[in-house]
């Protein structure tokens, strides 16, 4: 048992092939993982394709035929598109839209800004945060109803308040003059804390040792805000534009909840006359017109908006 056991050298010709050439090495193909991937992304295909590129599809079929939900439709071409052109509730319509878009992306953005910017420099609290969310985390109709007993001509607290002040009382929902820029107040004081939220996370990725630069440079906050904050922030900000923007023409809550179009049309915005025709009128196929309108000025404006902004690139080296 102690004895040792003499191996044997290789053979001289092992592992060669008879011409004396090395015999040539098994390579694993590398792994196909596709077949996985379209696993994974077929429940997210299966659900854009029904709830996004099917209704589309159906959508932009309706546009052209005269379709009333009750008989079966019946194709005109481009009738509907033509009737569009001559409407002038589809033109006030889209002029309200237009006049709210741009009040309220105007404060949204600033008053965001300003939350982001404080946070940023001031304070960083989670509970403060969490705060600013909450607005946003209400659902619209409920945000809608609570702001209409809130600003009620003569049973809101904000008219108590104004009355006791000797201001008088102001129809917030009920005066032509007043009734937009009331609904535009609303929407701002929901989506405002979660537009800010986005704005501060954007300025989380602004390197620190830029300020500190600066602030030994001399600068004021005012100008690190406007050299350092605002450059590096485009692409966030371009974002929250653009997503905005989209949901901005997209109100329809509010205003069914708290001046159903009115007074006089001055709150009558482009989604509210599409449920109008489709749902109260019954023309769906003219509806699905002025939708497919609406869906084509929306990629112009978001197009135009992305190249001005120079959204994809970055000051951030």
């Amino acid at each position: 048992m102690g004895a040792h056991t003499a191996v044997a050298p290789p053979h001289p010709g092992a592992g060669t092939s008879p011409g004396g050439a090395s015999a040539p090495r098994r390579t694993r193909r590398p792994r196909d993982d596709r077949k996985a991937a379209w696993l994974f992304l077929a429940p997210a295909l299966l659900g854009f394709a029904l709830f996004y590129a099917y209704p589309t599809v159906r959508g932009i079929y309706y546009s052209l035929t005269d379709y009333s939900l009750i008989a079966t439709p019946d194709f005109v071409g481009g009738d509907n598109y033509s009737r569009l052109i001559g409407d002038e509730q589809f033109w006030n319509a889209l002029q309200v839209t237009g006049y709210y878009v741009l009040v309220n992306i105007v404060s949204q953005t600033l008053l965001a800004l300003v939350l982001a910017t404080l946070m940023h420099r001031l304070t960083r609290s989670v509970a403060l945060r969490a705060m600013l969310l909450v607005p946003w985390l209400v659902p619209n109709v409920t945000v809608g109803l609570l702001w209409m007993w809130l600003l009620d001509t003569n049973l809101g607290l904000v008219n108590h308040v104004l009355n006791a002040m000797g201001m008088g009382t102001t129809g917030f929902f009920t005066s032509p003059d007043w009734a937009m820029p009331s609904v535009a107040a609303v929407n701002t004081w929901a989506y405002t804390g979660y537009t800010a939220l986005l704005l501060y996370a954007g300025m989380l990725q602004v390197p620190q040792y830029l300020y500190e630069s600066a602030s030994l440079d001399g600068a004021g906050e005012w100008r690190m805000f406007t050299r350092i904050t605002l450059p590096l922030l485009r692409p966030v900000l371009s974002l929250v534009l653009v997503v905005s923007l989209i949901g901005s023409f997209q109100i329809f809550d509010t205003i069914a909840v708290t001046t159903k179009g009115g007074p006089v049309s001055a709150t009558r915005v482009i989604y509210y006359y599409i449920y109008e025709q489709a749902f109260t009128n019954f023309h769906m196929g003219y509806a699905s017109a002025v939708a497919v309108v609406l869906a084509l000025i929306l990629g112009v404006l978001t197009a135009v908006q992305m190249r001005l902004l120079r959204a994809s690139r970055s000051d951030l080296a």
